[in-house]
């Protein structure tokens, strides 16, 4: 990401849970009140996930709090909020997604300049033993870092 650039919230689940492919920015239509309870860090993005209709994006399941000081204005928390991507990108992800029994997953939520963007996710997922290997190879890749780290000493 480049350097104008601030993380809102990031779904670690998803890298626990898939192998991230390929991942896609995207813009996300917001009202005014959700922006601010955003900029307030009152967003989840945990157990959401993309959905693509009549030829349209939805982020589904994401979690943005209800702003404090937004009283009629506000909206559902758990809304659909549409993704702002290209046509041609849309149907390119809906058919990979239904071809190659793929997910589509938000795995962050940032600022660029003044705008939230969406890194879309395109996931395929984890065996139990691909978890555990995971696993492994970080605990190993630990352990290598911690003697390292005392050698230097």
């Amino acid at each position: 990401m480049a350097e104008n650039t601030k993380t809102i919230a990031d779904n670690r689940q998803v890298r626990h849970e898939y192998f991230i492919l390929e991942s896609i920015e995207a813009g996300i239509e917001l009202t005014g009140t959700e922006v601010k309870s955003i900029r307030a860090g009152g967003v989840n993005l945990r157990d959401s996930w993309i959905e693509i209709e009549n030829g349209e994006a939805y982020v589904k399941q994401m979690h943005i709090s209800p702003y404090e000081k937004g009283n009629i204005f506000n909206k559902d928390p758990l809304r659909e909020r549409r993704l702002l991507m290209h046509k041609r990108e849309i149907l390119r992800l809906y058919g990979q997604v239904k071809q190659g029994g793929l997910t589509l997953v938000p795995v962050s939520l940032y600022f660029k300049g003044s705008n939230v963007k969406v890194q879309v996710g395109l996931c395929k997922g984890k065996k139990l033993y691909d978890k555990r290997a995971s696993m492994a190879e970080r605990d190993a890749k630990r352990t290598i870092d911690r003697a390292i780290k005392e050698r230097s000493r």
